[in-house]
């Protein structure tokens, strides 16, 4: 009958783990059928014939000491990026060093990306100084610094050349001084005092003829009170 003969025609076929879905593709991929038939799939590499291996004779002289090579700097170096609120002539507030809390004009930034500041001396008691632009609070009050005269001033005017490396018993004369004598200290020489003179006689104008009451201003020191909170001014 038709019946048997389907029945006989079902168990003829083949059963497979992996039937068709369509045309020419399967369920599974064939890397996965192994697994299904409880094997271990590998993969079958073809062995590359390996290469030679050639060995170099072994020096019979050794360097007695290890001479380190150089390493090679190609970058090159940047200037620093002064800050938008720095310009020239700015009254800078000094937040550390022994002028902490001083009020000093900008007036120039140095090749070194130090700030070149002053008090000026006259009015506050700050010379000239080369400050770090992170070690400064920029406010809003300027000076016109155009008739001071600036170009002349570098790096190397504030490095003492003579400056050599002390012994300990000259260190312990100058830090422990004998009973009646007073400590020796940083001795200015006469061209940074006459630097120092020329700038102040051109700034201290400049300051009293921007603001009768600004003088004063740059003598008084920066201080908080209670309920005084920096991020919260405007400088």
């Amino acid at each position: 009958s038709k019946k048997r003969t389907d029945m006989v025609a079902q168990t003829t076929t083949k059963r497979t783990r992996n039937p068709f879905i369509a045309r020419g593709i399967r369920k599974y991929k064939s890397s996965l059928m192994p697994h299904k038939r409880g094997v271990r799939y590998v993969k079958k590499f073809e062995k590359k014939a390996k290469a030679p291996v050639v060995t170099r004779k072994a020096s019979r002289f050794f360097a007695a000491d290890r001479v380190p090579k150089p390493l090679s700097r190609t970058f090159a170096k940047k200037p620093t990026k002064l800050r938008s609120t720095i310009t020239k002539g700015t009254v800078l507030i000094v937040l550390t060093g022994p002028y902490r809390g001083k009020r000093v004009v900008f007036l120039k930034q140095l090749e070194s990306g130090l700030l070149l500041v002053t008090g000026p001396y006259k009015i506050n008691g700050v010379p000239l100084r080369r400050m770090n632009q992170v070690h400064v609070i920029a406010t809003n009050t300027k000076v016109d610094i155009e008739s001071v005269d600036v170009k002349s001033f570098n790096d190397s005017q504030f490095v003492d050349s003579k400056k050599t490396k002390r012994s300990f018993k000259k260190c312990k004369e100058t830090l422990f001084p004998k009973e009646g004598e007073k400590p020796k200290r940083g001795q200015v020489s006469d061209e940074f005092k006459a630097m120092q003179k020329k700038i102040d006689a051109q700034l201290v104008p400049a300051i009293k003829k921007a603001d009768p009451l600004l003088a004063d201003y740059m003598k008084t020191t920066f201080s908080l009170s209670n309920g005084q909170y920096p991020h919260l001014m405007k400088f």
